[in-house]
């Protein structure tokens, strides 16, 4: 598979395949193809596999897309502006993600439930107790809201992330929430309560627009009801 991301900020990664290459992704991603991709809705791995899927916020059903008869061409569409980034898993290579993040993966990357270790980060992380895990081996595709920032922590080391800032990290990083020291910083500081800290060793996936952000901030201009 050879792949080309395009476009700026809302941008599509186009995949060449050969024939007999497969791609796994959620309903609604494909923009365009060639007529020889073949198109089969599965639960891909069982009816628990699904059921896992979509408590995670995923689809139950995943589209697998087979290309037949020679080479032929698939693109995947972000859903909101940002970046499209490709990861390559492997065996102790791993990528834990916002359960949104995950876009397209080549045959072989497995996508499954994941659970973050504290029940406190689950609720003051900023992206919900659930979260992906991509594991197998091959390439996967995640959409980041706004741009991206890639920052690798050796052993030891941490970054403290406003929440929601957290698209995807190795999954030999650890993740813990600190509070805001001080009630005025709490109360007035505009940052929330809890931040994020993610520990390492491994690269952690930082967007600059989190849809929660975007959101709060169009709400926070619509006229209010008099």
């Amino acid at each position: 598979m050879k792949y080309e991301i395009l476009g700026e900020n809302l941008p599509v990664v186009e995949c060449t395949l050969s024939a007999g290459e497969k791609m796994i992704t959620e309903k609604g991603a494909m923009s365009w193809m060639s007529p020889n991709i073949k198109m089969e809705t599965s639960s891909n791995g069982g009816f628990f596999k699904g059921l896992a899927r979509a408590a995670a916020g995923d689809s139950f059903f995943q589209n697998i897309y087979t290309c037949e008869g020679g080479e032929g061409y698939i693109a995947f569409a972000s859903s909101f502006p940002g970046k499209i980034i490709a990861v390559d898993i492997a065996p102790g290579s791993e990528i834990i993600a916002q359960k949104s993040a995950f876009l397209a993966a080549t045959e072989g990357v497995n996508l499954e439930v994941t659970f973050k270790q504290k029940i406190g980060v689950g609720f003051f992380g900023g992206e919900g107790f659930i979260m992906q895990k991509l594991s197998g081996q091959g390439t996967a595709f995640l959409e980041i809201d706004g741009s991206v920032v890639k920052k690798t922590l050796s052993g030891g080391e941490k970054i403290v992330v406003d929440t929601g800032c957290l698209a995807a990290m190795s999954s030999t990083c650890t993740m813990d929430i600190q509070k805001v020291p001080g009630m005025k910083n709490m109360l007035f500081g505009g940052e929330g309560i809890f931040n994020t800290v993610i520990t390492g060793p491994g690269d952690v996936y930082l967007q600059t627009m989190p849809l929660s952000g975007f959101m709060g901030l169009i709400i926070s201009h619509l006229p209010k009801n008099k």
